[in-house]
This record gives structure tokens, C-alpha cells and sequence, in this order.
């Protein structure tokens, strides 16, 4: 049996649109390395690598789904980011030291605000 707020998340990833498919990714690689980084702070080292883990399998998605074809040297770019983002995550974990998450933090953040931005222009234009 699923709580109704399990029926709701199911429901909003079935019926979004790729766009907000990418979105809601980048928004769940965001929470999971703000957890991680805040339990390798509090010295939590079992659940910096959990949240770590689950950080990059999104990452990983996101990556898979380039459409390196049609992307060009966008999609390239992108692909080199995830890697560089996930390549950052690990050290951080064998380090247990959140910089590198935090600088990865900062990189998915701010290609989620691209990716937002350019929804917005897209949904004003059509």
C-alpha cells in the first residue's frame, strides 16, 4: 500500500514532460548532496556515502539521457560536467571532507537554474 503523498510523487514523475523530468533530476541530485554534504560535517560517513550514491545514480541518469547527437557540443559539455560532478563526489567521500560536494553543489545548481530559465523562455515563446 502507498501513502497518498507516494501516490502524488508517482503521479507527478508519470505525467511530467521530459523538461520537468530533467528538472525534477536536478532537483533530487541537489537534495541528496546537501545531505551528504551535511553528514560528512556531522562526521556521518554511512550516510554521506548513501546520499552520495543516490547523488550520482540521478547525476548518471541525466548523463545517459544526453542526446549527443542532436546536442553537439552542448551535450559534450554537459557529459564532461556530470562526469567532472560525480568524479568530485567520490573524492569527497574518500576525503570525508564536503568541499568537493559543496563545489558540486554549486555546479548542479546552477545548470538547474539554467535548465529553469530556459523552460520559462520556452513556455513564454510558445
Amino acid at each position: 500500500m502507498t501513502s497518498g503523498h507516494d501516490a502524488y510523487r508517482t503521479n507527478a514523475i508519470e505525467t511530467a514532460s521530459p523538461e520537468q523530468l530533467t528538472l525534477m533530476c536536478y532537483d533530487g541530485a541537489l537534495r541528496f548532496m546537501r545531505r551528504a554534504a551535511k553528514a560528512l560535517d556531522e562526521g556521518d560517513r554511512h550516510d554521506a556515502s548513501y546520499a552520495t550514491g543516490r547523488a550520482q545514480a540521478i547525476v548518471n541518469e541525466l548523463n545517459v539521457t544526453l542526446d549527443m547527437e542532436a546536442g553537439g557540443e552542448i551535450s559534450s559539455n554537459l557529459r564532461s560536467l556530470y562526469l567532472f560532478v560525480n568524479r568530485h563526489m567520490s573524492e569527497a567521500i574518500v576525503a570525508g571532507e564536503a568541499t568537493k560536494i559543496r563545489e558540486s553543489i554549486d555546479i548542479i545548481g546552477d545548470l538547474r537554474g539554467a535548465w529553469a530559465e530556459a523552460m520559462n523562455l520556452g513556455a513564454a515563446a510558445a
